[in-house]
């Protein structure tokens, strides 16, 4: 091969690899368990949010939990929900303001962040859902009953959406 095609493949070669493989889109990822095994995805950009809705087990009723992506991480900024039962939360705490909202309990101002959130999907009754940009995607259909995921905001590179699920844009 002469010396100036190898000068030419070579920047090709290299570029399109970190096109390929660099990871530059901001997503929620929903990885197996604790690997790095990318179930599913979808992209947000920072600041912007989302919900989980799940029913709960004691009381039936769905809650709202609203996440914002702050610094890298998901930061629980609101939690609405219907009834004072088992584990649900009956004041405010800190700067976070209680109040009744259409019948229903909201915590507001929230501030709780996390790096990850592992959640077991719900089989029977909780109905996992996620809400966002008004699409609401029923997480049991499209990762699977029953299944353990860690959820993780991250960035993923072209490779990485071309192996995952992206359960918003499908």
């Amino acid at each position: 091969m002469s010396l100036l095609k190898r000068f030419f493949f070579l920047p090709l070669f290299i570029i399109l690899a970190c096109l390929f493989f660099f990871p530059y889109k901001q997503v929620i990822a929903f990885y197996f368990e604790d690997s790095d095994r990318l179930i599913a995805f979808f992209p947000i950009a920072e600041s912007q949010t989302f919900q989980i809705v799940y029913t709960h087990s004691i009381h039936f009723t769905d809650v709202v939990e609203t996440y914002t992506i702050f610094e890298k991480e998901l930061v629980l900024t609101e939690l609405m929900y219907e009834n004072f039962a088992v584990g649900m939360p009956s004041n405010a705490e800190g700067n976070e303001v209680f109040e009744q909202r259409d019948g229903k309990y909201a915590i507001t101002n929230m501030n709780r962040r996390f790096q990850t959130i592992d959640l077991r999907i719900g089989q029977v009754r909780a109905n996992h859902r996620l809400i966002y940009k008004g699409k609401e995607v029923v997480l049991g259909e499209k990762i699977g009953y029953g299944k353990w995921v860690r959820i993780v905001p991250t960035r993923i590179s072209l490779w990485q959406q071309l192996k995952g699920v992206n359960i918003i844009d499908e």
